[in-house]
């Protein structure tokens, strides 16, 4: 198995045991924390969001930002969620674009497709369809879609050159790209770059900031903006590698400080 397939099934079998546990009653956190445990999640939405979206899309929230409040949404607009996870996040949008507008979700698990649409027949939103798929292909036409929002997804593919060029294409021009993501800043030890775990928890995939805004102006994209929302410490640190098998107190130093979540805008040129 090559990596980029190794990566992709590492989190396909991780989010989709997250998903069978939540449908099952238990309460997760994000990037496969349990709830409460993992810094990277913690503290996402206010009560004005969680009271608007059944509980059990609140405990699936996998993210590590909340691309909702910081998009700019309007009423009739199309909007995509890749990596959509138990749907948070395309409910909460579906209230925002109106019933004119349409919020589609895009996750490759079964399990969090059936938790999201279960979470959709709960809420009784009618604007949403959730679509099986990959983000490094997304099953939608070019120049569909209004808007990109993704939260703490694009971190888990092993092939974000093709995440992006996808999402340009399927934007239409004037389409904006406003996503939550974790990223690094300056090199990050080996250990943690080929561990899965950490892959599946956010942490080893993530692109430092400068490589990412080179892969968004490479894909097609104008005018990237990334703004810093929260930077982990060495406690936080400690709390991404304690499950990882690796030794904490030799590593965290090395990583303090310099992962961050963050908020990522761009835009598709106008024809």
């Amino acid at each position: 198995m090559n990596a980029k397939k190794d990566v992709k099934a590492t989190v396909r079998d991780k989010y989709g045991a997250l998903a069978t546990r939540l449908g099952e009653g238990e309460s997760t956190g994000c990037c496969g924390g349990a709830s409460g445990c993992n810094p990277i999640t913690s503290d996402l939405y206010g009560a004005d969001q969680t009271d608007q979206v059944p509980g059990n899309a609140l405990h699936a929230s996998l993210g590590c930002g909340n691309p909702t409040a910081l998009a700019e949404l309007h009423e009739g607009e199309t909007v995509l969620d890749p990596g959509s996870g138990g749907g948070i996040d395309v409910l909460l949008s579906a209230r925002r674009v109106g019933p004119t507008g349409k919020v589609y979700g895009l996750d490759m698990t079964d399990e969090m497709l059936a938790l999201a649409r279960e979470n959709q027949r709960k809420a009784g939103i009618d604007n949403v369809e959730f679509l099986k798929g990959e983000i490094e292909d997304i099953p939608l036409p070019d120049d569909s879609v209004d808007v990109i929002i993704s939260n703490c997804v694009i971190n888990l593919s092993g092939d974000k050159r093709k995440v992006l060029h996808e999402a340009y294409r399927v934007l239409k021009p004037g389409g904006r790209f406003a996503v939550s993501d974790v990223v690094v800043r300056g090199p990050m030890p080996a250990e943690i770059r080929r561990n899965m775990e950490l892959w599946a928890g956010c942490v080893a995939g993530a692109l430092d900031v400068s490589e990412f805004e080179a892969l968004l102006l490479e894909a097609g994209f104008c005018e990237p903006d990334l703004e810093t929302t929260r930077t982990y410490q060495v406690d936080d640190a400690r709390n991404f590698l304690e499950n990882a098998g690796l030794d904490v107190e030799a590593i965290a130093p090395q990583i303090t400080g310099r992962v961050m979540a963050a908020f990522i805008r761009a835009k598709k040129p106008q024809l």
